[in-house]
């Protein structure tokens, strides 16, 4: 069954039973996509001034880190809409912010929350959380 414990991003990966051939790959492509598009951050900076896209960024960073941690906590049987919901909002900002990886993913669990099991959903959320550390590693430092 399903943990309904809180956990974050990073600990997902480790805790949770590997599933790696129970979801198929995605029909989507999200698992091709890449995790960064590095021209996002220029058009906001563009749009907004760099001031204001690094404090929206880390803003994101922020929000996104709490959501992932979120869908550790939610009974999938109990909160399947709820899900849905959270994966829509960060499916829209991670596309916002050019992290494709992690946008195709939140759409794969928005798309499947209604009808997910509980392995299916720890497996997309471990997923979701390498795809976050990936788009986080690969930002520029300075």
């Amino acid at each position: 069954m399903f943990e309904t414990t809180a956990r974050g991003p990073s600990s997902a990966a480790t805790t949770r039973a590997p599933h790696t051939n129970h979801i198929a790959p995605a029909p989507d492509g999200c698992d091709a996509e890449p995790a960064r598009e590095p021209s996002a951050f220029d058009v906001l900076v563009r749009e907004i001034g760099e001031d204001g896209a690094c404090e929206v960024r880390a803003v994101f960073w922020s929000e996104t880190s709490a959501r992932l941690k979120l869908f550790g906590t939610l009974a999938l049987g109990e909160h399947r809409a709820k899900i849905e919901r959270e994966a829509h909002s960060l499916k829209s900002t991670a596309r916002s912010f050019g992290y494709l990886r992690l946008a195709a993913l939140a759409l794969r669990l928005e798309r499947s929350a209604a009808t997910l099991d509980d392995d299916e959903f720890a497996d997309l959320l471990a997923q979701m959380d390498l795809a976050y550390t990936t788009a986080l590693m690969q930002e520029p430092q300075g």
